[in-house]
């Protein structure tokens, strides 16, 4: 969570020196998100802060600016109906995965019937 500032630099001409912008960014100030594109190859000029067509094709059915308050309720409703036994309430033992554990899905299942249809996922554990 913390980021230490990058190095300052002597500027190659100091009659060429950009206009300051009060409130802007710093150009020693840490950007780790365009670090990691230049780190990995990627073009920083090509990146947008949000896809255009990604963007027109989820929101094509419109867009609930309440979505997260939504959500966030709806989540709570959930965990109250589905909230443990008397003594995990009492103990404030956490109830969450529990609650979820019917939405769950087991990992190694799912990966042992993808393999069974001959689908390599080179990344997953390799077969015991």
């Amino acid at each position: 969570s913390v980021v230490p500032n990058k190095p300052l630099q002597m500027p190659k001409d100091m009659a060429a020196l950009p206009a300051p912008t009060p409130g802007g960014s710093n150009l020693v100030d840490p950007t780790p998100e365009a670090d990691a594109v230049a780190a990995l190859g990627g073009n920083i000029a090509r990146g947008t802060p949000g896809d255009a067509g990604l963007m027109a094709q989820v929101s094509r059915f419109g867009v609930d600016p309440s979505i997260r308050q939504t959500l966030a309720q709806e989540d709570l409703d959930y965990r109250r109906k589905h909230d443990g036994r008397l003594l995990e309430r009492w103990f404030n033992v956490t109830v969450y995965y529990n609650a979820y554990s019917r939405q769950s899905l087991d990992q190694y299942a799912e990966l042992e019937r993808w393999r069974a249809r001959g689908v390599r996922n080179v990344s997953a554990p390799p077969k015991d």
